[in-house]
């Protein structure tokens, strides 16, 4: 286990809808447990597999002091009530802006041994829980801003210092299953 690096806005692996998960094995406990590193270390409230550069549906969330917890493969029920609230993302850092996210959730998924998991939640864990499964379809908190919004925080990444910096390369596998198991 170990703090892996953040990818940044700009890698294309953030844009990449993350494939489920399939084998519940060692491999998928060692992911979990550093993402939870990683995450407590950056520190931020969730992090998603696609942040770290694997593309799995995996992500991991410490809201409100509670104990960190993960979710695998998650689908949402959303309530009809919105809330709108300041967001950031440990991929633009240093950068917050106000996005409308429903205000409640049920997601449902399995924890890393392939037990299934219902986690409730309203305010701050369903906002975190909602910009985390962004991430595994592949989509920011910047698609997420009304135009004024979006246009506002492409000048201040412009301007960010960590810009520009080398984007890591995705390595694709050569096999015709693309290293998924059957």
């Amino acid at each position: 286990m170990s703090v892996k690096p953040i990818r940044l806005f700009g890698d294309p692996v953030l844009r990449t809808p993350a494939e489920p998960v399939r084998d519940f094995d060692a491999e998928l406990r060692r992911l979990v447990k550093d993402l939870t590193e990683t995450m407590l270390d950056a520190p931020g409230a969730g992090l998603a597999a696609p942040q770290i550069g694997v593309g799995l549906r995996v992500f991991t969330y410490h809201v409100d002091d509670h104990e960190p917890g993960h979710l695998i493969n998650p689908s949402l029920d959303l309530s009809e009530d919105e809330d709108e609230d300041d967001e950031g993302c440990l991929s633009f850092p240093g950068l917050v802006y106000p996005v409308k996210r429903a205000w409640g959730v049920v997601a449902k998924g399995f924890n890393m041994h392939g037990d299934p998991v219902t986690i409730e939640g309203t305010e701050l864990l369903a906002r975190c829980i909602q910009h985390e499964t962004d991430h595994l379809d592949g989509v920011l908190f910047i698609d997420r801003m009304d135009s004024g919004q979006r246009k506002a925080a492409m000048k201040a990444i412009r301007e960010a210092e960590w810009w520009g910096d080398p984007v890591p390369r995705v390595r694709v596998s050569p096999h015709e299953t693309g290293g998924q198991a059957l």
